[in-house]
Formats: structure tokens, C-alpha cells, sequence
């Protein structure tokens, strides 16, 4: 196990602030590639049981935010099964063994999430190898960028929502059978989903989507005592920014690095304590259909 439980917790960590190297990479885009990678292993943050034989599957799990969840959960005692894509096994090597350093079992999955019938063998691997699921986190996103509106075509959104939405819906009934009163089912969606976005159309337009199909299942799961919620993170140092963009430099320092009142993009580990907080019941047990806006003070969510 690492020594990061024994790091003391009350003195503030310098997270990284601008410039940032702005270095592009082909889509998927690996986070081992990067020179500056986001921070995931939250030093600060210690254990405390909360999720203890919980077994949780993330989506888009070896890397950027599903990685540093993985490794929370790790922390609090969960075993986990991560999705990713095939050209991102490297990533998930390292997030399997950031996980088995806490002290428990990391199942790797690949696969691609537009295709239901993947999604559905994602769910039966992971009871089938963890023996049980407790926590469905659905974090996996496909972002495309549109400098005009020409930009935007038929593939880039179809694709957009069958990753970030269509894929979710197959997650989420392909895992009713097996969660049970105390589980819970968390969204990855953004502040972009709140507000709108003039560049990221399509995938704007599927976070809000997954809102509210979040909000719109939350009553029907909380009648079998599991709690759907959201997690709506604000600008975040990850690959997904990175790879396959046509974002230009200045827009995203802008919009990346300064765009909040802290003046610098979140590091995955700043929010991975939310995704504990939704999943733990003793922390969540009366937080249903909400959606938790992690985004840096930005409050403009028109």
C-alpha cells in the first residue's frame, strides 16, 4: 500500500497553474503521453472504510477523472472494474496498478461503449469476477470541438451521444439486476451541460442529456433504495482536452487554465472525493437526482 494515507492532511497542496503545454494527441489520446500529467493519487485524502468489499464499475476508468475515482475507491476499500478502448491499455496498466496499491482487485475491461452488447458483458465480467456491483460510475465521454457551426456533422454527434449518453442508458439497465438497496449510480456530465457551449455542440447537448435522464430514473431507482446523482466538473487537467480537439491555443487557456476564480484547470484528484461522497451511503443516503457541480467557483450555469 502507498504511504499516501500518512501524508498530513491539513496543509494546502499547490496544485499545477498556468501556462500549461497545450500538446496534442491523436484521439483517444494516452495521459502517459503527457509531460504534464493530471494528478490522481490525492495525497491529501485518507481512507476511512466507506466503500469497504463495495464493488464499483467505472467507465472510462484508466484515465483522467475515472482514474483518480478508481484509485479513491480503491482507498476506501472497493474492488474496481474499469472500461476503457483497446488503444488505451498503457493507461489502464498504470490505473490497475495505482489501484492494487491500495490493497485491492483492479478488473481491466476493453471494449468500445457504443456498442450495447459490450456494454452489457462490461457489467456480467465484472459481477462474474468481483462476485458483485455496488457502484456504476458512467465517465467515459467522447468531446468534439466545433470552431463554426459548420463544424458540427451527423457522425460527431451520433458518436457523441452514443458514447455519452445511449451509452450510459445500456449501462444503467444492464446493472439493475444487481444493484441493490445502498448502491448507486453516478453521471460524469460537465458544466458545459448546465450552461451551453459555442464549441462543444454536441457534447454540450448529451451532458445536458444525461441530466436529465439522471433526474428522470432517479425516482424509479430510489424506490429500490439506489441513489442516481451527477457529477457536473468544471474545466479539468485531462487527455479528453487534448486529443483530437481543433480547440485553439488561446481558447483553451481561456477557457482551460484561467477560466475560474482559482485560475487554473481542477486536477482529477479535486473531484474524485465527490464521486466517494455519491457512492458512500453513509454521506449520500438522502441525495437523490442531484446534480454536483465541481467547477472552480464558475457559477454561470445559464
Amino acid at each position: 500500500m502507498t504511504d499516501a494515507h500518512d501524508v498530513p492532511t491539513a496543509r494546502p497542496t499547490a496544485e499545477p497553474s498556468p501556462p500549461y503545454r497545450f500538446e496534442r494527441q491523436p484521439r483517444p489520446g494516452l495521459e502517459s503521453k503527457m509531460s504534464t500529467p493530471p494528478r490522481y493519487l490525492a495525497p491529501r485524502y485518507r481512507g476511512s472504510g466507506k466503500l469497504q468489499d463495495k464493488v464499483a464499475l467505472i467507465t472510462g476508468g484508466d484515465s483522467g477523472i475515472g482514474r483518480a475515482v478508481a484509485v479513491l475507491y480503491a482507498r476506501e476499500g472497493a474492488d474496481v472494474a474499469i472500461v476503457y478502448l483497446p488503444e488505451e491499455q498503457e493507461d489502464a496498466e498504470q490505473t490497475r496498478a495505482a489501484v492494487e496499491e491500495e490493497g485491492r482487485q483492479c478488473l481491466l475491461i476493453a471494449g468500445d461503449l457504443c456498442d450495447p452488447e459490450f456494454c452489457r458483458y462490461a457489467v456480467d465480467s465484472t459481477v462474474r469476477s468481483l462476485g458483485d456491483l455496488n457502484i456504476l460510475v458512467s465517465n467515459a465521454a467522447r468531446l468534439n470541438s466545433q470552431n463554426t457551426l459548420e463544424d458540427l456533422n451527423v457522425e460527431d454527434f451520433d458518436l457523441a451521444f452514443k458514447t455519452n449518453v445511449y451509452a450510459y442508458f445500456h449501462l444503467v439497465l444492464a446493472s439493475l439486476p444487481h444493484l441493490k438497496r445502498g448502491d448507486a449510480v453516478i453521471a460524469t456530465a460537465s458544466e458545459e451541460g448546465l450552461k451551453g457551449s459555442d464549441m462543444m455542440i454536441d457534447y454540450a447537448a448529451s451532458k445536458a442529456a444525461q441530466i436529465i435522464f439522471t433526474k428522470s430514473i432517479a425516482s424509479h431507482l430510489a424506490k429500490r433504495g439506489i441513489r442516481a446523482n451527477v457529477v457536473a466538473p468544471g474545466p479539468t487537467w485531462t487527455v479528453l482536452n487534448l486529443a483530437g480537439q481543433r480547440f485553439p491555443d488561446a481558447y483553451l487557456e481561456k477557457n482551460l487554465a484561467s477560466a475560474d476564480p482559482l485560475g487554473r484547470a481542477a486536477q482529477p484528484e479535486e473531484l474524485a472525493p465527490t464521486y466517494v461522497h455519491l457512492a458512500s451511503e453513509a454521506d449520500s443516503s438522502y441525495t437523490i437526482g442531484e446534480t454536483i457541480a465541481v467547477t472552480g467557483g464558475l457559477t454561470d450555469s445559464r
